[in-house]
């Protein structure tokens, strides 16, 4: 753990700087299977499957026998949580279902707008060291809920060829049918381009490593919008005197445990919290299964001592963490503050772990400081807003006049003609 005590403000970008990709070959890699699967379709998945993940695979989309299968491997208990975290998602984002509200902005102007879904949808669900089935809900509902009409999952295969059980267990409660055993760069590429197996979407959403990340951003410059800009996961904890250090540090540690690059960052009033904490995170580290993974990742952490609250929110709001969990007795003013964030936990039993799987609120979050500029994956992220206007005869007479002069100052001679022409019409015709 790296540790700062009370650090000038002048110092802080530098202490909080996220770690930077570190494969100067990424972009090429990203390049070159983009092309292939662009000009050989299912041949290049096959291809880079083979390559990238060592497994053969012919048929690349799931049957319904494996789907069968793989809902008998999953024990009850699961299916159970499956199911408690199905239900709360499912409430959080219907909760979020657009209102249309027109409105006449003058007389015989009306104004309005119309939610649609995204027609076409890509969902990556990653399936590496942590195949994360949760992803599937936090997804899958709220592109069910807003309606869209192909939802496409993608999804790496193990050593067998198959996809995780849990991840197709959650794409069926859900009522997924398309599901592709194929992940990495070469998915996004299918789903970017299509492929005679994979269709080709319109946006996709999902998290994954680096080499996901770079994908979904050259996928921006083929014309598919993506979720958001994303890195690796963080979260952020701001703990005073009064704060737990076991749950400090219990959360740290299921930040770290995500990969090598996850970013686990304290934020601390007090010293002795600090101190305790550290005690704790090694007490709790020698007994995690992934302490491997977690401890390179917590060796990289940042603890951080600002003797006042104000200062703190000041570092807080800067970083723009993707969760943030709230320890402390100031919590009213902290969530007034609050600015830049993409996902808060407040209070000792609110850990983080409740929003990555069953609270209801939505996973998929602004990493990397983007939460300074964007919002989680929710319903909107799934719609489209249309706007439409109508405007009557008596409407573009009240009107007409202050569109004229503005299309006139903008030296539009064209667009001051679509009004006057229709003014004259009106004129004529009364």
């Amino acid at each position: 753990m790296n540790i700062h005590i009370a650090p000038s403000k002048s110092t802080w970008s530098d202490i909080i700087k996220r770690p930077t990709r570190k494969s100067k070959d990424l972009h090429s890699i990203v390049s070159e299977v983009f092309e292939k699967v662009k000009a050989e379709g299912d041949q290049g998945l096959r291809y880079f499957t083979a390559q990238f993940d060592q497994v053969k695979i012919n048929d690349l989309r799931v049957t319904d026998l494996e789907i069968k299968e793989a809902i008998e491997n999953v024990n009850p208990q699961l299916k159970k949580a499956i199911q408690v975290a199905q239900e709360n998602i499912k409430k959080f984002h219907q909760n979020q279902i657009f209102e249309e509200r027109p409105v006449e902005t003058m007389q015989g102007v009306n104004c309005w707008r119309k939610s649609t879904a995204i027609d076409k949808v890509g969902l990556y669900i990653p399936g590496g060291t942590a195949p994360l089935f949760s992803t599937v809900l936090m997804l899958g509902i709220p592109a069910k809920i807003a309606g869209c009409r192909d939802i496409v999952l993608v999804s790496p295969p193990n050593q067998e060829g198959k996809i995780h059980p849990a991840i197709l267990y959650a794409a069926q409660l859900i009522g997924i049918e398309q599901i592709y055993k194929v992940g990495g760069i070469q998915a996004i590429a299918a789903l970017t381009f299509g492929t005679e197996s994979i269709p080709a979407v319109y946006k996709i959403f999902g998290p994954g490593n680096q080499f996901v990340t770079a994908a979904k951003e050259r996928a921006i410059l083929e014309g598919v919008a993506i979720d958001m800009p994303a890195g690796p996961s963080e979260v952020l904890v701001f703990a005073d005197e009064f704060a737990n250090p076991e749950f400090i540090a219990a959360d740290l540690l299921s930040q770290a445990e995500h990969g090598i690059d996850s970013q686990s960052v304290l934020v601390s009033t007090s010293e002795l919290i600090i101190t305790k904490t550290k005690v704790e995170v090694e007490k709790q580290l020698a007994l995690l299964p992934r302490k491997e993974i977690a401890a390179q990742s917590i060796a990289n952490s940042i603890v951080i001592h600002i003797p006042t609250l104000s200062e703190a929110m000041d570092l807080i709001n800067d970083y723009g963490p993707e969760h943030f969990i709230v320890m402390s007795k100031e919590e009213a003013e902290i969530l007034a503050r609050i600015t830049n964030a993409g996902s808060v936990f407040i209070g000792d039993y609110t850990p983080e772990s409740a929003g990555d799987y069953a609270s209801g609120t939505n996973h998929t979050l602004p990493t990397n400081g983007f939460a300074k500029a964007y919002s989680g994956v929710s319903l909107d992220s799934f719609c489209k807003r249309i706007t439409f206007q109508k405007i009557t005869k008596e409407g573009l007479k009240l009107l007409g006049p202050s569109i004229e002069v503005m299309a006139e100052n903008e030296k539009l001679d064209a667009h001051k003609n679509a009004v006057a022409l229709r003014l004259k019409h009106t004129d004529a015709n009364t």
